[in-house]
């Protein structure tokens, strides 16, 4: 349901702001990047690049492509970004969105959208790609391939992705970015006849050093351009990760063999048989004049060589003692920020020492309190039990006496009572007694008659029967 809500949410945003910027990752069905082939010469992007965890990205604004980019789900960092020069442009404030379908392939969003507003929808966020709290602390800044300095601002939008940004110093982020604005600007629009047919390959080539154990920082950083119109040329350009001032020229094919092997950038070599040399070698001389910190469009004269030669073997001499100086700044930092984290743990410390310490009182003094009105609130419920208790017991004694009382009194009340009763008792049993001793007399007389009566008919009977026995029958008569 939250899921659902939130998808919601961000239709209604799309809808109400149509300026919102899009991106879209490319099926495996999908010839190329789709609508961004249009940022490859002959629309065709480069071929080498056939790793499983090889993304590619149609990064889109209003619906529109913008430019082209190749990811890298296991470094986490784009491969490169395909893209045209526009206009340069003020830049605009940053606002970093994320790709949902480079970790959720089946999420419904199909477009970029901002980090903090897909918390919770979108699976395994962060597992394919990079993410803000991938950068913060880590002492590197998000570095974009595509600098949003050489669009429009229409195009800036879609270029503050974290699809299109790699670790990148301070330092070296903004020499990336003043380096490829001036090269493009002053040395490649200006020997191109046809501004539209101009491609730029932006890529780094990743390290083994990570930022957090997720971000690989790159090695180095490259630009590869082709012209595509009549006279073209093509060219590149490496900078160091470890020398923020290096910028070499190269050949497109000599660049390619700094990359993953079978790598080819452009469609048959952006038209080699029809390149113009003398382009080429004008494109060249500008960078050169760039790199030495000439301005281009000056005179190539040979004061100016031995000018940009005097300041490279100038700088070269000086390169040692700036890097000296650059490590002694370095430590004179870090022993600064030591003593401030040190004195930051010692008021840390002490103020977590006097915390405890009144915390500790505190309880102390609240424990104290609670026994003593404890105390203070059972004086009276004390005093309210003994009064209690000492009234119990005075009439438990007045109960005792009472009873003894009766008891005292009760023996002789009975005592009288029973002698005034005996006369009565004695009269009345006279009667009863004469009466008793009467039929007792006559019973007697009356069993000494059965008992005489009982006698003279035993020997009666017995008499008869002897007679009947031993005197012979007579009549009748006798």
């Amino acid at each position: 349901e939250r899921t659902m809500k939130t998808s919601i949410v961000f239709l209604l945003c799309i809808s109400l702001f149509p300026g919102f910027s899009q991106g879209r990752v490319v099926r495996e069905d999908e010839t190329g990047f789709a609508e961004c082939n249009v940022f490859f010469p002959g629309q065709v992007p480069p071929e080498g690049f056939t790793e499983p965890f090889h993304v590619k990205i149609c990064q889109q604004y209003n619906k529109e492509p913008r430019f082209a980019t190749l990811y890298s789900t296991k470094d986490k960092i784009p491969l490169y970004s395909a893209f045209k020069f526009t206009k340069p442009a003020q830049s605009e404030e940053e606002n970093w969105l994320v790709e949902p379908q480079i970790d959720d392939p089946e999420n419904d969003l199909h477009e970029m959208v901002h980090e903090a507003d897909i918390g919770g929808t979108v699976a395994n966020l962060g597992a394919n790609q990079a993410l803000t709290s991938d950068y913060v602390g880590s002492g590197y800044e998000r570095g974009l391939l595509n600098p949003s300095l050489l669009n429009e601002k229409d195009f800036q939008v879609a270029t503050y992705t974290l699809t299109n940004a790699v670790p990148l110093s301070p330092a070296l982020s903004k020499s990336w970015h003043r380096d490829i604005g001036k090269v493009v600007e002053q040395a490649l629009i200006p020997h191109c006849s046809k501004r539209d047919h101009l491609y730029l390959l932006a890529g780094a080539i990743p390290s083994r050093v990570q930022v957090k154990g997720k971000v690989s920082v790159p090695e180095s950083l490259w630009l590869a351009a082709c012209c595509d119109a009549p006279e073209g040329w093509t060219l590149g350009l490496v900078k160091k990760i470890s020398d923020e001032n290096s910028l070499a020229d190269l050949t497109v094919r000599e660049l390619e063999k700094q990359l993953l092997p079978g790598v080819h950038l452009f469609k048959g070599n952006c038209g080699k048989d029809k390149q113009s040399q003398e382009k080429r070698e004008a494109v060249l001389q500008v960078v050169s004049q760039i790199r030495s910190g000439e301005q281009a469009g000056t005179s190539n004269n040979q004061e100016n060589k031995d000018s940009g030669w005097v300041r490279r073997v100038a700088g070269i001499i000086a390169t040692p003692f700036i890097k000296l100086l650059e490590l002694l700044i370095y430590i004179f930092v870090e022993l600064v920020k030591f003593v401030f984290y040190f004195l930051w743990l010692v008021v840390k410390r002490v103020v977590g020492t006097i915390l405890d310490g009144v915390y500790s009182l505190w309880n102390g003094t609240v424990s104290y309190l609670k026994a003593v009105s404890m105390v203070l609130i059972s004086i009276p419920y004390d005093v309210g039990r003994v009064i209690v208790n000492i009234f119990l017991g005075f009439l438990q004694i007045v109960g005792d006496v009472l009873s003894l009382t009766y008891r005292i009194l009760s023996i002789p009340v009975g005592f009288v009572l029973h002698l005034a009763a005996f006369p009565y008792h004695s009269i009345c049993a006279i009667p009863s007694v004469l009466k008793d001793m009467a039929t007792g007399i006559g019973g007697t007389f009356l069993l000494v008659i059965d008992a005489t009566a009982t006698v003279l008919h035993g020997f009666y009977y017995l008499a008869s029967h002897i007679v009947k026995r031993f005197v012979p029958k007579g009549s009748s008569d006798d």
